[in-house]
């Protein structure tokens, strides 16, 4: 069995719903903290990790669209969510002793440090954990398409996709039993097949850059020390041949 990781540096894209209370809103505390947990925990392997945060649990930019709210107000709207998301998760790190960096593309001073790759780099060189949050900046790309872009910048060996469900699926598993499970994909069957896995942007992303990722059920026993250790877990999706 495996005790070396498998990578040096890792780039972790969980959703705001990992975050997100029962009733399906804000933000549970005791969720967060097994969160911490769990990636405390993948720190013993001497790894570097940057994680970026949905805001699914708090806001979604494309819900109030359909409301009437302007796309471009209610995508920075998603943004700050991410931000929201972002210090909760740096406080549950740093109360179980994990030294965290928060760094947003939009700035805000007097709450987290505004991005620039070189100081990004040097923070997961020193070994502390990178919280990205704010999305890209930018209205009309999801927090997919910015672990992405990130992930990218500062020379991630590969994006660890945190979801509910163990992979990719033909059709959602929560609603079809017949619905089979892919445990190897390329970034061409995914758009091919228009599989919702991520957005078409950040799929393209890691074709076109190379950028390997591993879609797994967070919550399931051992899979994210598994996946650091680069046993197989949930799919993974690569450029193919």
């Amino acid at each position: 069995m495996p005790t070396k990781a498998k990578y040096k540096r890792i780039l972790l894209k969980l959703s705001g719903e990992s975050l997100q209370t029962t009733k399906g809103v804000g933000i549970d505390v005791s969720a967060v903290n097994r969160l911490a947990k769990l990636i405390k925990n993948i720190k013993r392997f001497k790894i570097e990790i940057a994680l970026v945060l949905g805001g699914g649990n708090i806001i979604r930019g494309s819900l109030f669209e359909k409301h009437g709210i302007e796309r471009t107000c209610a995508d920075y709207m998603g943004m700050l969510a991410t931000v929201i998301n972002a210090l909760a998760m740096q406080n549950a790190l740093e109360r179980h002793g994990v030294d965290t960096r928060v760094m947003s593309a939009i700035e805000m001073a007097q709450l987290t440090e505004p991005y620039i790759r070189r100081r990004a780099i040097r923070h997961l060189e020193k070994g502390r954990i990178v919280i990205f949050a704010g999305g890209t900046g930018n209205p009309y790309f999801t927090t997919d398409t910015a672990a992405v872009l990130r992930a990218i910048e500062i020379g991630a060996d590969v994006i660890f996709k945190a979801t509910k469900v163990d992979g990719v699926y033909s059709a959602d598993p929560l609603k079809m039993k017949s619905a089979k499970k892919f445990t190897s994909l390329s970034f061409l069957d995914i758009l091919n097949k228009d599989l919702k896995v991520m957005d078409a942007t950040a799929i393209s992303l890691c074709r076109d850059n190379k950028l390997p990722l591993v879609i797994f059920d967070l919550w399931k026993k051992g899979n994210l020390v598994n996946a650091v250790l680069g046993k197989k877990v949930g799919t993974n999706v690569h450029n193919g041949g």
